[in-house]
């Protein structure tokens, strides 16, 4: 048996390189805890990074850190000496601490971050030209808890005890943007107005002409939602569920495909006229372009609605209806970070008094 300090996980060394261009960790530490307080013995950036490095090497939990903190890998991340035992990071009851010690001014700093970032990305991205539009999609995905965290309730259409996350990316870039933890039974728009007051602000500090589309699913056409768009001069594409009215609005088109499909065998979509016909809602402070499609397939049928004050979506129905469909490739983000930076383990039991939880999403 070797006596030498072994690691299975050099490829760290990749990331810690890039990570030290970009300066991604040392701004995360900065923003928690860079302000007048002191460090303990393990520095604030020491401890990010070995949380951070620890998910990217698939070490979710804050016990794996117990044995990393003598992984000579690890080590040499926070430039330590790989073969002194007395250079040994943070254990997992200092991390606990240190994590459970970040208020909400830390993760107000942590958010005025993540949207800088994100703003920097597009200098990285055009070379410094200024984008012509960029689009936030906003979205919200259940993760199931098991234990007694605060404020993980039961949600009735998910089955399960859980947080209702928010995020919001952006289309262009694919970056996350701003991220917010809520509890179990949130409504999926909770909070998605001052989020996205908050971000189109900062845009527009830096970019004051630019043409921001907002796009999120029906839990977000919502009359708060809307109004707050056509407040801030946003383009929107947001779903909107069924109802009686709009059923019995396309139900003779509906009529119709089912025959053509008889005859035919081959799926139809079509989109009823709507260049006249702007469906305005009891709770609307206005008639807004509402776009149905009605399909008829082999599977069965299947109707769809969205909202939009896009120029030209009532001419062109079927685009516009195509382009809210292109979300999907944003819901990518949502699974990456939960399957891939394992921000579905939020199982500190302090996550709902702080409103984030570092532990899960660091």
């Amino acid at each position: 048996m070797s006596q030498s300090p072994l690691s299975s996980d050099a490829g760290l060394l990749v990331f810690r390189q890039r990570d030290e261009r970009l300066r991604y960790t040392q701004q995360f530490a900065d923003a928690l805890w860079g302000d007048s307080r002191v460090g303990p013995k393990h520095s604030w950036l020491d401890m990010v990074r070995q949380r951070v490095y620890g998910m990217l090497a698939d070490y979710e939990d804050q016990n794996d850190h117990d044995a990393l903190r003598s992984d000579p890998i690890f080590k040499v991340i926070a430039g330590r000496d790989p073969s002194d035992p007395k250079q040994d990071l943070a254990s997992q009851p200092t991390l606990s601490r240190i994590e459970n010690d970040v208020s909400i001014a830390d993760l107000n700093r942590l958010r005025e971050l993540f949207v800088t970032l994100f703003l920097q990305s597009f200098s990285e991205l055009l070379g410094g030209v200024p984008p012509q539009r960029i689009t936030l999609y906003l979205d919200a995905w259940d993760d199931e808890t098991h234990g007694q965290q605060q404020l993980t309730l039961f949600h009735g259409y998910y089955d399960q005890h859980q947080y209702y996350p928010l995020s919001i990316t952006g289309a262009e870039n694919d970056q996350l943007v701003m991220v917010s933890l809520r509890h179990g039974t949130a409504t999926a728009f909770l909070g998605g107005d001052d989020d996205l007051r908050y971000i189109v602000e900062r845009v527009r500090a830096v970019w004051p002409d630019i043409e921001i589309h907002a796009r999120a699913d029906s839990g977000f056409g919502v009359p708060l939602m809307l109004d707050l768009c056509e407040e801030l001069g946003l383009f929107y594409t947001f779903g909107y569920c069924m109802n009686p009215v709009l059923k019995r609005h396309t139900e003779e088109l509906l009529q119709q495909l089912q025959q053509q499909f008889a005859e035919t065998s081959q799926p139809q979509r079509e989109f009823p006229p709507s260049a006249d016909w702007h469906y305005q809602a009891r709770s609307w402070s206005a008639p807004r372009c509402t776009i149905v499609k009605v399909e008829v397939k082999s599977e069965g049928t299947n109707r769809r609605v969205v909202l939009t004050n896009r120029p030209g979506g009532a001419i062109l129905p079927g685009g516009t209806y195509d382009e809210y469909a292109d979300r999907g490739e944003s819901e990518n983000r949502h699974k990456e970070i939960k399957t891939e930076l394992h921000g579905d383990r939020l199982s500190d039991h302090l996550a709902g008094e702080l409103g984030a939880d570092i532990d899960g999403v660091a």
